[in-house]
């Protein structure tokens, strides 16, 4: 789990070989802004165009659809991924994205927007794994994942506040002025980037594999047999991976909407900003909670206590609106411990078994897309059904169930990781 930590650690050891790693770091913290502002607008967006909250759910769910398949596309026909080509590709991506979405009045249109995110997102990905791989000393892979991560969240507290500044009354042209700004100032980091790496690769290592050496989708029968059987031991670890991931789509869904409703003027966004704060102090807690309690126990306990505090969203709505963004923070907070609390229960089934660590990986990222399919439209549905606010709770109590579910049968087989 990227934590503050991480940082002071990187910064504490930086060496002339850490530049590129911090001109990549800022470049994705612009870029994230960029992303961000969007992210928040697009529901607004559609909701103004007389959209119901189920179709935004589905058009919004597409993005994902997309994205996997140009994953399965890239990791088949491309064999060589170089970080410069893909980032150039995807901010030139991301820049037509808020163009077509400016222009965009149908629901083909807008899938067609949500098709080009999901593709300039799964590049940032690609281009992410093969710049730390060829660029930053094996040993420092981790932190340097972690240190990106961290301005990657950073750019997710500060996205939502500057959102709600440009967005008065609708979304209109000061919005994708905005965000343009932030992925310019993005494009000039990896500009700088490209200069400074121009000369040689920091580190001798193969990378014609690229990213997709450490991301593989299934393409036949025999991988979807090995598939099942990985997945039957590791299944509960994989629904909460999917559940995670739906409930972080209900707060870019519908959270958006929700906040424009809160009446506080520009800091309306406090309460993504609050749902993303977490992500960077988690991680200071993650580690000792996991080696004292074990890390799937951690997992699914931190699960269970943020689906009952998600689950009482509409009761604290109904006293104060403005609590939610306080509820908000203490169920992210349980979310932020989960997320690195069940990665590393996933790592620790990887390393006893090696040889199917693709698998896992694959599995994983696999339950993920799901989640963010799925997220939005159930979030969508049940905003028209019930209600943006009933909606954050029905999604709490289904967590409840299900992590007692899976608590009940994983102590009764004896599966919780005691690591």
């Amino acid at each position: 789990m990227s934590s503050l930590k991480h940082l002071y650690i990187q910064l504490k050891q930086y060496k002339e070989s850490h530049k590129p790693l911090y001109l990549l770091s800022m470049m994705v913290f612009f870029w994230t802004i960029f992303d961000c502002i969007l992210s928040y607008a697009v529901p607004l967006i559609l909701t103004e165009h007389g959209f119901s909250a189920t179709q935004m759910g589905f058009i919004l769910g597409s993005s994902s659809i997309a994205g996997a398949a140009f994953d399965f596309l890239m990791c088949r026909f491309v064999k060589t991924v170089n970080f410069r080509r893909v980032f150039m590709f995807m901010f030139a991506i991301s820049a037509v994205f808020p163009l077509i979405l400016w222009q965009a009045k149908t629901i083909p249109i807008y899938v067609l927007a949500m098709a080009v995110w999901g593709i300039y997102y799964d590049l940032y990905n690609f281009g992410l794994f093969d710049f730390v791989s060829c660029y930053t000393e094996k040993k420092d892979h981790a932190s340097s994942f972690g240190v990106v991560q961290i301005f990657a969240y950073l750019a997710e507290i500060i996205a939502p506040l500057v959102a709600s500044l440009l967005i008065v009354e609708y979304v209109d042209f000061k919005t994708f002025a905005g965000s343009a700004i932030f992925l310019f100032v993005g494009f000039l980091f990896l500009i700088l980037l490209m200069i400074v790496t121009r000369k040689k690769k920091l580190v001798d290592v193969k990378c014609e594999d690229g990213y997709c050496a450490v991301k593989e989708l299934p393409n036949s029968a025999s991988q979807f047999k090995l598939w099942k059987k990985i997945g039957g031991y590791v299944f509960p670890a994989l629904f909460l991976t999917f559940f995670l991931y739906t409930v972080d789509a209900f707060f870019w869904t519908i959270g958006p909407i929700y906040s424009e409703g809160l009446g506080l003027d520009g800091l309306n966004g406090l309460l993504l900003a609050a749902y993303s704060l977490p992500f960077i102090l988690a991680g200071i807690f993650v580690s000792k909670l996991t080696n004292k309690y074990g890390k799937l126990k951690v997992a699914y306990i931190t699960f269970l206590i943020g689906s009952i505090l998600l689950s009482c969203f509409a009761l604290v709505s109904a006293v104060n609106p403005v609590l939610t963004i306080g509820l908000t923070f203490f169920v992210s907070m349980m979310i932020a411990i989960s997320y690195p609390s069940l990665n590393g229960s996933y790592a620790d089934y990887i390393s006893e078994f090696p040889a199917i660590e693709k698998d896992v990986e694959g599995l994983e990222d696999f339950f993920t897309n799901i989640g963010y399919v799925i997220g939005p439209i159930l979030s969508g549905f049940l905003a028209d059904a019930l209600g943006i606010e009933k909606a954050f709770s029905a999604i709490g109590v289904i967590g409840v169930i299900f992590a007692l579910v899976f608590i009940k049968s994983a102590l009764k087989k004896k599966k919780l990781n005691d690591r």
